[in-house]
């Protein structure tokens, strides 16, 4: 039997019809897994099963490019309510906690759809003007992170998604054969051979400029009490406003954010430092004179309309972006006022067609759904209660850093905002009990802020941002899997985790 299939299934045999056109290898290891997680339950027990479980996931995850992790993710998820490992009203708590972050991924996700045209035009134009390599990825590292601070880092990533996917897409169809359609992402058979080098080269910058992105929307995120989901529960157990919340972290989140920054400029300035990790890729002159030919055809062929148009989506971009800003509403809710003013002041009515802005959001949201299962599971078996119980019983200093560290490293597994609920809700208590004092208090609170948001940035799934990077349909086609999204993020992580690291040690 071969070790890859087709997605037609001509032998009639189950195993080629399970998950498609998945390697043959693949489908054996998920099927085998869901096979031996039942004798595991019974002989090694529900908490040893769980984090097998968990392992098993996260490998469902890693495996992106192989299959989406939807369905493999998924039947670990059925089988874990099979179990009795966690139940479906818990899972439901956890999608009712979870809700935002869906309605994000599913509203202003296609919202950015809408607003494609005055994104490409802005983009191109800074692509084609900034010649500096270095300046230009260090200036998208600089202010990402500005706007992580004060926006949703998932929507900031978003729009650089979809820009990216723009350019992509654009350069793909002008070095297409002649009558040949684009097929798998993963396939390149599709493309003139003279042009295969040249794309290679502006994938190496896709992903490049896309993981520079990725990584400053953590180091913002930080900063600020609306910059991450997990920031905002920590300042209601604290009872920290805005300015109280970023004054707090600062002495520990600045620092982290010039290490970022200091990276990325060594990255990008130190070729073969940057090449080691994948970075330091030009725009190959040929993609730029591609881009700078669709730009010259834009302007020669614009009409009064696509003006009018571009107009409109600028003056939608601003209301969206005021209200991000005064956060008058969740940010999926705010992406669904987007999408209605921009299809009703561009006249977009057709159903079929707005329905197009919602294909790349809604496989990601079905997958956050099958993640709050296992975060389900992990709650139900107190599977990190012990690790939390253990470092608690420390002192002083070493407490502090080992609530950073144990923060991140469950943090690259789990879900960050349950993973610093869980923290809070243990420390807490122990304040109103008098056990802690008020600066011990804060100085954990701020390891918790600390250790969700940067050590995180190891594994995809450490954060949401990252998460839905791997997911989208760029990712396939720009080469961007599991492994290669960890070994990129590895200087960054190595960097400012280690700055954090020391901060939080030495912070009482």
């Amino acid at each position: 039997m071969s070790t890859a299939t087709t997605a037609t299934n001509t032998s009639g045999s189950f195993m080629e019809m399970f998950l498609g056109p998945t390697p043959m290898w693949y489908k054996k290891v998920v099927m085998a897994a869901l096979v031996i997680n039942v004798p595991l339950y019974f002989i090694l027990g529900p908490l040893v099963t769980s984090w097998i479980i968990l392992f098993e996931f996260i490998f469902t995850l890693a495996m992106a490019l192989k299959c989406f992790p939807l369905q493999p993710g998924g039947l670990l998820g059925l089988q874990v309510l099979a179990l009795g490992l966690t139940d479906t009203h818990h899972v439901y708590e956890e999608v009712v906690h979870g809700l935002p972050v869906i309605l994000l991924v599913i509203f202003m996700v296609a919202a950015v759809f809408f607003l494609r045209e005055m994104l490409f035009k802005f983009m191109n134009k800074v692509l084609l003007g900034i010649k500096s390599r270095v300046a230009m990825n260090v200036v998208t590292v600089i202010v990402v992170a500005v706007l992580s601070a004060f926006l949703d880092a998932l929507t900031i990533l978003a729009v650089l998604i979809a820009l990216a996917t723009t350019f992509y897409l654009v350069y793909e169809k002008v070095i297409t054969k002649v009558g040949h359609e684009p097929g798998l992402p993963s396939s390149d058979d599709h493309l003139e051979e003279e042009h295969l080098a040249d794309m290679e080269g502006f994938r190496a910058f896709l992903r490049g400029m896309l993981m520079h992105g990725a990584v400053a929307t953590a180091i913002g995120g930080v900063c600020t009490l609306v910059g991450e989901p997990e920031n905002i529960v920590i300042g209601y157990h604290t009872g920290w406003d805005f300015l109280t919340f970023a004054s707090k972290v600062a002495p520990a989140t600045i620092p982290t954010l010039f290490a970022g920054i200091l990276t990325c400029y060594l990255l990008e300035k130190i070729r073969p430092f940057g090449e080691f990790f994948g970075y330091g890729a030009e725009i190959p002159a040929a993609v730029r004179e591609v881009l700078a030919e669709e730009d010259r055809r834009i302007q020669e062929s614009e009409t009064d309309s696509d003006r009018l148009m571009i107009k409109i989506q600028i003056f939608v971009s601003v209301l969206m972006i005021a209200a991000l800003s005064l956060h008058l509403a969740e940010i999926g809710l705010i992406g669904l006022g987007v999408i209605v003013l921009a299809t009703s002041m561009l006249g977009e009515t057709d159903e079929h067609k707005i329905g197009m802005a919602f294909v790349e959001g809604l496989p990601f949201a079905s997958l956050l759904v099958i993640f709050y299962v296992i975060v389900a599971m992990i709650n139900d078996q107190a599977m990190f209660t012990p690790v939390m119980q253990w470092v608690l019983q420390m002192d002083g200093g070493m407490q502090v850093f080992m609530v950073f560290l144990t923060n991140g490293m469950l943090s690259a597994i789990s879900d960050n905002v349950f993973v610093a609920t869980i923290y809070m809700d243990q420390i807490s208590p122990l304040l109103e009990a008098g056990v802690l004092t008020r600066e011990l208090y804060e100085a954990q609170a701020v390891a918790v802020v600390m250790g969700t948001g940067i050590p995180s940035m190891s594994t995809p799934n450490g954060q949401a941002a990252f998460l839905f990077l791997l997911m989208s349909s760029l990712a396939p086609r720009i080469r961007l899997g599991y492994i290669t999204m960890v070994f990129m993020a590895l200087p960054y992580f190595i960097a400012c985790s280690g700055v954090a690291g020391v901060i939080m040690y030495n912070w009482l």
